[in-house]
């Protein structure tokens, strides 16, 4: 059983009417009824009670995403929600990496006096924290430069910015966005490799899989880098489906005017947009 993302979308956000100045497609666009004046959806097909969201020639009738273009636009916006994220999470890293440079003997002092209470229970259980792998991180970190801490920490800080931008861009579905995501992601790829052999992990491998799959699917399906046709394949699509939106809303398709089946009536969302 598959999913009508149409439906769903429209029955999340709304249904989008338009009333083109072609009075062939107008006439099959909307129709009078005993409740009144309905308009059929660009994006389900289903008609909707009230007057049409917007009017104009049938080229100029807005872009509704649906079908195979909205599950796209789904899935960008799951990659961008992981990126927000992620850059949060790398900016609240830069912060900490920050404050620990500017108060790094204080740091140390607190850590060493902290330590000094917990080796009696350590002991107790037979650990050495002196020898301990991760007491020994710690330790080495004090003894970074200043300088060197506050470039990590810019780095970081860069780094979170690029992941919250192309986050926020493929949100809003923008190619640029999509050109950022795969060159980013793809140049940690080799880094999130060498993890793995050192090391792993369900989480790592759940990380390079996502990672892996993400850059395949934007590189491939939104045809960038002139794959498929590239950019002006890419664009002569989404100008054809743009042209096509009231001919395929009104039941036609080129070379085929029968209009189809009448869909059911529907009440309209206060909702509009994708």
């Amino acid at each position: 059983m598959t999913m009508d993302w149409d439906r769903r979308h429209c029955a999340r956000k709304g249904h989008i009417t338009y009333a083109p100045d072609e009075n062939h497609l107008r006439q099959k666009l909307h129709a009078s009824t005993a409740v009144g004046t309905v308009w059929r959806c660009l994006r389900c097909g289903d008609f909707v009670l009230g007057d049409p969201h917007g009017s104009g020639p049938a080229d100029r009738a807005p872009e509704v995403p649906r079908g195979r273009a909205l599950r796209d636009l789904f899935i960008l916006r799951f990659l961008a929600v992981e990126r927000i994220l992620r850059g949060l999470l790398v900016l609240i890293a830069a912060w900490a990496v920050w404050r620990f440079s500017n108060s790094q003997n204080a740091v140390r002092d607190l850590f060493e006096k902290d330590l000094t209470v917990f080796k009696p229970v350590a002991e107790h259980f037979h650990y050495d924290l002196d020898h301990s792998p991760v007491v020994d991180t710690i330790r080495k970190t004090f003894d970074y430069k200043h300088s060197t801490l506050q470039l990590v920490a810019a780095l970081l800080l860069a780094y979170a910015l690029i992941e919250i931008i192309e986050g926020f861009g493929l949100w809003w579905g923008k190619r640029w966005a999509e050109y950022l995501a795969v060159v980013a992601t793809a140049a940690f790829l080799p880094i999130e490799g060498y993890e793995l052999t050192e090391r792993v992990s369900w989480f790592k491998v759940a990380t390079i899989t996502l990672n892996v799959l993400a850059v395949l699917y934007i590189l491939l399906g939104k045809r960038l880098f002139g794959l498929r046709g590239g950019h002006k394949a890419f664009e002569a699509e989404r100008r054809g489906a743009s042209l096509l939106e009231v001919e395929e809303a009104a039941g036609e398709v080129p070379g085929d005017h029968a209009p189809k089946p009448p869909l059911p009536v529907r009440q309209r969302s206060t909702a509009d947009g994708v």
